[in-house]
């Protein structure tokens, strides 16, 4: 049984895997549909929109694995926390925006 305190905790990481989830698929939607209207698509187009979408997952699949090693919602340029609103938004961010925007 869960003490008190690691139920919350909990939650928030089953929340947290579930928007990561939700988001995998509704990437993986976009790139099965832009597949399956590719003869009928601009293929440089296509072509840098599933480029793109791949990167997102692999974004998402890293997200994921910072939930399992306890440092998803730590920046990885400067070990801040990233704001929960930027979470909520962007769940897969590894970056809060000021080391996003040095990144860039």
């Amino acid at each position: 049984m869960n003490s008190p305190n690691t139920a919350p905790a909990d939650h928030r990481v089953h929340e947290t895997l579930q928007r990561l989830q939700h988001e995998r698929n509704t990437r993986l939607a976009q790139l099965n549909a832009m597949e399956a209207d590719k003869p009928n698509s601009n293929g440089d187009l296509v072509t840098a929109q599933t480029t793109a979408i791949r990167l997102v997952l692999k974004e998402i699949d890293a997200a994921v694995e910072r939930v399992s090693d306890g440092t998803y919602g730590v920046c990885t340029g400067c070990d801040a926390r990233i704001p929960v609103g930027r979470l909520e938004i962007l769940p897969y961010v590894r970056y809060c925006v000021r080391c996003q925007q040095q990144a860039l």
